[in-house]
């Protein structure tokens, strides 16, 4: 009995143990608290909107009664009479002239008007574009001035009576040829050919008419009043619907008529459904946090602001909205910045608050975008850079139209309701280009997006690290020593991350930039010290050397700022060093005065608040000891070094919320020798053979 208490025991202790987050919750602050509250609050209101507007019933889904006519009805087919509105549409537009259209085309005349008067006036013959005849060049040579202006007026009242009565792009241009003579008739012979080719050329392959809605509406109601409105005759008893079968459009008709269908706001629905999305949006940012330790309520905000967005589109577009172009690309981009688990989270809330039924075509689309962006989610956490993004951009579509290709054909839903999605291959392919677009929009907004919101993707990660990166430069060139002890560092926290599966990547890029605040005064530090001279002591002073110590981790975090480092990245620059104590100095000061406190001669901190700063802080430590071991150091040895160190931390109470386990620094120690291995490696030596002497 005690055994079986003792195993039950030990095995909720593992299960709490795997619960607790690695890192240290970040502090919401309660106004970033209560914008990721009212964000909620709003993603509930819109997955639950339909159960406040929305009727209770409506063609397509399943009855939840049986129903009968309660009395004799004529009732008017609305289906029927929109189907018959929509033939009208196209035969029944009315066209009104556009003033402005006009003025456009009244300016081409003018236009060429000018042109005739520059032929007029130039004494020598030139080429033109109006193919002036002999006879037309000789009237016009023999026209004054005020015969002219009286001519260019007749034209003008001419095109303004053509106009008034409409201008057709689609005429043809003798028509227009034809018609403009008519209007110049009692004119002179060349006079009259002349001014309708004018007319012609300006009118040609122009419109000034517009289509108004209004008049074209007003004519398709009185057709329709005409022809009499389709209409549904009822007899009492008939039977309107069935329980649990599809309610048919002229079901619905009827059932309205009969008000039969509710249109009030419906509270405990409402309530019901409003309270299930609070409760999704509350779960998806557990998982993110529990997944997510360090995650801020900026990000937060982007993964309820990306909900809203999609809640708002799937009211706005109805049956036609696309679950592929709603799911995939904000699950890509939340999985890049935030991890698998934050955009698996939210994949998962938005696929279930669908604001109205899943039927018809819209299920096995809504399961191929889930598998697509769910695919997509599990991808992004893996790609090192904008390249494989890309790649991953260009094939989800098209493997996602494929999929649905493959299902309409094995299945044949093509026979479902076509206003639920696309069943033709065109529409596959207008949907899988729509998500390519959304997806490339997607990353090549990411680098904004990862700034204002503070994303850390890992293909963010690789840019940072690059040695050329101008801060990295300066740490190179200002700080030579301290970049060497950087690199050295790199290796050692590199291999340590691996052996307990860390973020590999996240601790290369922090290692890099931990001692950047070193720039502010690098000869203070050892490591950049040549000579053997140490300005620490020509200071004579532990205090100033204690605050020299603690400014490298305060400058450093100015100049995080000032290179804009995530916060992921800045947080390593305090907490590699923590709360440790500053032994040498303290030491001085405790010799000059026994009764000086500690807390004055220790670090700042905070301690480490996740894996990987904790293996930095140990890395930090521990490099330049192993770097110290004598030649003929053992493995054994240099182990219990490392131990002792790592020991020493642990103690002093530098790990405790960093949320690493004894076993995994016991994994971190060996890993710290096997880099130590490889360094202390043996080589060859080469013989340099003798300098010839030189003979003239």
């Amino acid at each position: 009995m005690r055994f079986g208490l003792r195993r039950i025991r030990g095995l909720w202790r593992r299960l709490l143990r795997l619960e607790r987050p690695r890192e240290a919750l970040v502090t919401w602050r309660t106004g970033g608290a209560a914008l990721v509250l009212l964000l909620c609050v709003l993603v509930a209101l819109l997955s639950s909107w339909p159960w406040l507007v929305e009727p209770n019933l409506r063609p397509g889904m399943a009855a939840p009664f049986t129903a009968r006519a309660p009395a004799d009805a004529t009732v008017i087919d609305s289906s029927a009479l929109e189907q018959r509105r929509s033939q009208m549409l196209p035969r029944s537009q009315i066209q009104v002239v556009d003033p402005q259209a006009s003025a456009v085309l009244e300016e081409q005349l003018e236009q060429r008007l000018q042109n005739v008067r520059q032929t007029v006036a130039s004494d020598q013959p030139r080429p033109d574009s109006l193919n002036l005849t002999e006879e037309e060049r000789r009237w016009l040579t023999a026209q004054t001035p005020r015969q002219l202006v009286g001519w260019e007026r007749s034209l003008r009242q001419a095109q303004l009576r053509m106009l008034s009565q409409g201008v057709v792009a689609s005429l043809s241009e003798g028509q227009l040829l034809q018609a403009a003579v008519l209007q110049l008739d009692g004119l002179s012979p060349p006079a009259r050919s002349l001014g309708s080719r004018l007319l012609a050329a300006s009118l040609q392959g122009r419109t000034n008419l517009r289509s108004d809605s209004f008049l074209s509406q007003r004519r398709i109601e009185d057709l329709l009043t005409r022809q009499g409105l389709p209409t549904i005759r009822v007899s009492r008893n008939d039977l309107i619907t069935r329980q649990g079968e599809p309610i048919s459009p002229q079901a619905f008709d009827v059932l309205e008529h009969f008000d039969l269908v509710n249109h009030r706001p419906r509270p405990l629905a409402w309530m019901a459904r409003f309270s299930e999305a609070l409760a999704a949006c509350g779960v998806m940012l557990l998982v993110m946090r529990r997944w997510r330790a360090s995650l801020e309520p900026r990000q937060a905000l982007l993964a309820l602001a990306m909900l809203v967005l999609v809640q708002g589109f799937k009211l706005w577009l109805g049956d036609q909205a696309s679950p592929l172009a709603l799911l995939v690309p904000p699950t890509l981009l939340l999985a890049q910045g935030l991890g698998t688990a934050a955009g698996l989270a939210w994949l998962a809330v938005a696929s279930m608050l669908w604001p109205f039924p899943v039927e018809g075509l819209l299920a096995p689309q809504l399961a191929v975008a889930a598998l697509v962006a769910a695919i997509a989610a599990v991808l992004a956490g893996r790609q090192r850079n904008r390249a494989q993004l890309l790649q991953v951009a260009l094939l989800l579509p098209v493997g996602a139209m494929l999929l649905q290709w493959l299902l309409i054909q094995v299945f044949n839903l093509s026979g479902l309701d076509a206003g639920n999605g696309p069943v033709s291959g065109s529409d596959l392919l207008q949907e899988a280009l729509l998500v390519t677009g959304l997806l490339m929009a997607g990353l090549l907004l990411a680098p904004l997006v990862e700034s204002f919101f503070g994303l850390l993707t890992r293909a963010r990660l690789m840019e940072l690290a690059d040695l050329e990166r101008p801060l990295l430069r300066r740490l190179s060139k200002e700080a030579p020593g301290t970049f060497e002890h950087t690199l050295m560092i790199c290796g050692l926290a590199e291999e340590g991350a691996r052996a307990i599966q860390a973020d590999v990547d996240l601790i290369r890029t922090g290692a890099l930039y931990h001692d950047v605040g070193k720039l502010h005064g690098p000869q203070w530090f050892i490591e950049n010290q040549e000579n053997g001279a140490n300005p620490h002591d020509a200071l004579d002073d532990p205090y100033a050397s204690a605050a020299i110590l603690q400014a490298h981790v305060d400058e450093g975090l100015k100049l995080a700022r000032r290179y804009r480092l995530p916060r992921p990245l800045a947080d390593f620059i305090p907490e590699h060093q923590g709360r440790l104590k500053m032994g040498y100095f303290f030491y001085q000061a405790r010799e000059r005065d026994p009764a000086v406190s500690e807390d004055r001669f220790r670090y700042r901190g905070p301690a480490p608040r996740s894996r990987e700063t904790a293996i930095l802080m140990l890395a930090d430590g521990c490099e330049a000891a192993l770097r110290s071991l004598p030649p003929g150091t053992n493995e054994v040895e240099a182990r219990a070094m490392v131990r002792r160190l790592v020991e020493a931390r642990q103690n002093d109470g530098q790990l405790d919320g960093s949320g690493i386990s004894r076993a995994e620094l016991e994994l971190v120690i060996r890993a710290f020798v096997r880099v130590w291995r490889r360094m202390r490696h043996r080589r060859i030596p080469y013989p340099i053979p003798a300098r010839k002497a030189f003979s003239a």
